[in-house]
């Protein structure tokens, strides 16, 4: 399993249970909270408000650091922004895979004739 598959399912996880735990609160305090009853239980409303408080603070944090990590993880030691995911530098073209044929040699003109005196 790679690098990157291992933070995708890992933040995804996260994601999902920071969805929920924001879903079960109201922000008026009627949430979960206000179906557990009186303060007079033991898991009443105030301990389940700081729960829920605490473990979305909680799981944003490990969000955040799971997101920063992925990121560090694909980028060079540098600091440089190119990914290592995808190539984006340009290759030069391909060298044609058959040599050119050589250069005929130059034909060769016939020489003049050299009268000759007799």
């Amino acid at each position: 399993m790679s690098t990157f598959s291992i933070f995708l399912v890992l933040i995804t996880i996260v994601c999902f249970l920071l969805i929920v735990v924001i879903m079960v609160q109201n922000p008026k305090g009627g949430g979960l909270s206000s179906s557990l009853g009186g303060s007079q239980m033991m898991g009443g409303v105030q301990k389940t408000t700081d729960f829920l408080d605490k473990s979305t603070w909680f799981l944003a944090m490990i969000l955040t650091v799971l997101v920063l990590f992925s990121y560090l993880s694909f980028t060079d030691s540098f600091g440089d922004s190119d990914s290592k995911i995808i190539d984006t530098t340009q290759k030069a073209a391909p060298v044609p895979a058959t040599p050119l044929a050589p250069a005929a040699p130059a034909p060769v003109a016939p020489k003049p004739a050299v009268p000759t005196n007799k």
